[in-house]
């Protein structure tokens, strides 16, 4: 149930990531915003999940190396990298609006 956890989590989070970049694409920069907040806590919620997987193998209780926890750690591999290029694709939308406004301004 713990890695079906981390699925839905981290799931949830990579589509917040995403929505995050389409709402700085149509310059709703407070909106992004939001939805990286949102993706960071459920992205967390998955991580403290994986760690809880990680804490029993350390004191002894094996967790198994399972299809679905492989899926679950790809998911939340693919969340974090999701995050990372949403955090970078928002600050190119911020630098294209603020050109765009000085050149206006010109």
């Amino acid at each position: 149930m713990i890695c079906f956890q981390i699925i839905s989590n981290v799931g949830t989070a990579r589509s917040n990531y995403i929505e995050a970049i389409h709402k700085a694409k149509d310059r709703d920069f407070e909106g992004a915003v939001k939805c990286l907040e949102d993706g960071q806590r459920e992205f967390l919620k998955g991580h403290e999940a994986h760690f809880e997987l990680l804490q029993r193998e350390a004191k002894g209780n094996p967790v198994g190396g399972s299809l679905i926890l492989i899926h679950a750690e790809d998911q939340l591999m693919s969340a974090e990298g999701f995050k990372i290029i949403a955090e970078e694709m928002i600050a190119s939308y911020r630098q294209i609006e603020e050109l765009e406004k000085k050149l206006d301004k010109e």
